[in-house]
Protein backbone atom coordinates (compact mmCIF):
# COMPACT_ATOMS: atom_id res chain seq x y z
CA UNK A 1 0.00 0.00 0.00
CA UNK A 2 1.47 3.40 -0.95
CA UNK A 3 2.01 6.08 1.68
CA UNK A 4 2.25 9.84 1.52
CA UNK A 5 3.45 12.06 4.36
CA UNK A 6 3.34 15.65 3.08
CA UNK A 7 2.35 18.86 4.89
CA UNK A 8 1.83 22.28 3.28
CA UNK A 9 1.08 25.22 5.59
CA UNK A 10 0.87 29.01 5.48
CA UNK A 11 0.96 30.83 8.78
CA UNK A 12 3.13 32.89 11.12
CA UNK A 13 6.06 32.23 13.40
CA UNK A 14 5.05 32.47 17.06
CA UNK A 15 8.56 33.01 18.44
CA UNK A 16 12.16 33.47 17.36
CA UNK A 17 13.72 30.22 16.09
CA UNK A 18 15.71 28.37 18.74
CA UNK A 19 18.87 26.93 17.18
CA UNK A 20 20.87 24.08 18.66
CA UNK A 21 24.19 22.78 17.38
CA UNK A 22 25.30 19.16 17.78
CA UNK A 23 28.78 17.89 18.62
CA UNK A 24 29.03 16.35 15.12
CA UNK A 25 28.52 19.77 13.47
CA UNK A 26 24.82 19.32 12.73
CA UNK A 27 22.25 21.98 13.52
CA UNK A 28 18.49 22.15 14.13
CA UNK A 29 16.16 25.15 14.38
CA UNK A 30 13.03 24.68 16.49
CA UNK A 31 10.28 26.99 15.29
CA UNK A 32 6.92 27.85 16.84
CA UNK A 33 4.23 28.19 14.19
CA UNK A 34 0.51 28.99 14.07
CA UNK A 35 -2.05 28.55 11.32
CA UNK A 36 -5.75 29.41 11.53
CA UNK A 37 -8.67 27.15 10.76
CA UNK A 38 -11.86 28.99 9.78
CA UNK A 39 -15.04 27.81 11.42
CA UNK A 40 -18.55 29.12 11.85
CA UNK A 41 -19.66 30.01 15.37
CA UNK A 42 -22.96 28.13 15.84
CA UNK A 43 -24.27 30.75 18.28
CA UNK A 44 -23.53 33.91 16.28
CA UNK A 45 -23.32 32.50 12.75
CA UNK A 46 -20.09 34.46 12.24
CA UNK A 47 -16.88 32.98 10.84
CA UNK A 48 -13.99 32.81 13.34
CA UNK A 49 -10.34 31.88 13.22
CA UNK A 50 -9.35 28.93 15.41
CA UNK A 51 -5.56 28.87 15.79
CA UNK A 52 -3.60 25.63 15.51
CA UNK A 53 -0.24 25.79 17.28
CA UNK A 54 2.53 23.64 15.80
CA UNK A 55 6.18 22.90 16.38
CA UNK A 56 8.50 22.80 13.36
CA UNK A 57 12.05 21.48 13.16
CA UNK A 58 14.42 22.55 10.40
CA UNK A 59 17.71 20.66 10.02
CA UNK A 60 20.87 21.30 8.09
CA UNK A 61 21.09 18.40 5.65
CA UNK A 62 24.48 16.93 4.78
CA UNK A 63 23.59 16.56 1.10
CA UNK A 64 20.98 19.29 0.80
CA UNK A 65 19.82 22.64 2.01
CA UNK A 66 21.00 24.22 5.23
CA UNK A 67 17.46 24.95 6.44
CA UNK A 68 18.47 25.50 10.09
CA UNK A 69 21.03 28.13 9.02
CA UNK A 70 18.44 29.85 6.82
CA UNK A 71 15.89 29.88 9.66
CA UNK A 72 18.44 31.29 12.11
CA UNK A 73 19.48 34.06 9.74
CA UNK A 74 16.18 35.08 8.10
CA UNK A 75 13.17 34.04 10.19
CA UNK A 76 11.69 36.10 13.03
CA UNK A 77 8.65 36.08 15.28
CA UNK A 78 5.47 37.21 13.51
CA UNK A 79 6.83 36.55 10.02
CA UNK A 80 4.40 34.98 7.52
CA UNK A 81 5.85 31.86 5.86
CA UNK A 82 4.90 28.95 3.63
CA UNK A 83 6.21 25.59 4.86
CA UNK A 84 6.43 22.19 3.19
CA UNK A 85 7.43 19.24 5.27
CA UNK A 86 6.41 15.91 6.71
CA UNK A 87 4.91 14.76 10.01
CA UNK A 88 7.11 13.07 12.57
CA UNK A 89 6.43 11.49 15.95
CA UNK A 90 8.93 12.19 18.70
CA UNK A 91 8.89 9.95 21.77
CA UNK A 92 10.86 10.25 25.01
CA UNK A 93 10.80 9.25 28.64
CA UNK A 94 10.28 12.06 31.13
CA UNK A 95 13.21 12.78 33.42
CA UNK A 96 11.03 13.75 36.38
CA UNK A 97 8.08 11.38 36.03
CA UNK A 98 9.69 8.48 34.08
CA UNK A 99 6.56 8.36 31.90
CA UNK A 100 6.57 7.97 28.14
CA UNK A 101 5.71 11.17 26.28
CA UNK A 102 5.15 11.88 22.61
CA UNK A 103 4.27 14.70 20.26
CA UNK A 104 3.62 15.10 16.57
CA UNK A 105 5.52 17.85 14.78
CA UNK A 106 6.52 18.93 11.29
CA UNK A 107 10.02 18.38 9.93
CA UNK A 108 10.64 21.19 7.44
CA UNK A 109 11.68 20.24 3.92
CA UNK A 110 11.16 23.67 2.31
CA UNK A 111 10.27 27.14 3.60
CA UNK A 112 9.45 30.43 1.86
CA UNK A 113 9.12 33.95 3.25
CA UNK A 114 5.75 35.30 2.11
CA UNK A 115 6.70 38.96 2.30
CA UNK A 116 4.88 41.82 3.88
CA UNK A 117 5.69 43.10 7.33
CA UNK A 118 5.94 41.01 10.45
CA UNK A 119 2.95 41.15 12.74
CA UNK A 120 5.04 42.89 15.43
CA UNK A 121 6.84 45.32 13.11
CA UNK A 122 6.07 48.78 11.75
CA UNK A 123 6.71 49.33 8.03
CA UNK A 124 10.23 50.57 7.32
CA UNK A 125 10.71 53.67 5.21
CA UNK A 126 12.79 53.01 2.11
CA UNK A 127 15.32 55.60 0.91
CA UNK A 128 13.99 57.65 -2.01
CA UNK A 129 15.49 56.90 -5.39
CA UNK A 130 17.26 53.76 -4.25
CA UNK A 131 16.88 50.84 -6.67
CA UNK A 132 15.74 47.58 -5.20
CA UNK A 133 16.56 44.09 -6.37
CA UNK A 134 13.83 41.89 -7.79
CA UNK A 135 13.56 39.73 -4.65
CA UNK A 136 13.35 42.82 -2.39
CA UNK A 137 10.61 44.33 -4.56
CA UNK A 138 8.76 41.02 -4.64
CA UNK A 139 8.96 40.70 -0.84
CA UNK A 140 7.74 44.28 -0.31
CA UNK A 141 4.81 43.68 -2.64
CA UNK A 142 3.79 40.64 -0.63
CA UNK A 143 5.28 38.09 -3.01
CA UNK A 144 7.00 34.90 -1.95
CA UNK A 145 10.73 34.77 -1.45
CA UNK A 146 12.40 31.41 -1.17
CA UNK A 147 14.79 30.87 1.71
Amino acid sequence: MPNLNKVMLMGRLTREPEVKEFANGGKVAQIGFAVNNRRRNHETGEWEDAPVWLELKAYNRETGRKTADLAEKHLHKGMPVYVEGHLALEEWEGKEDNKKHSRTLVYVDHIEFLGGKRADQEPAASPAGKKKGKSAQNAEEGGAQEL
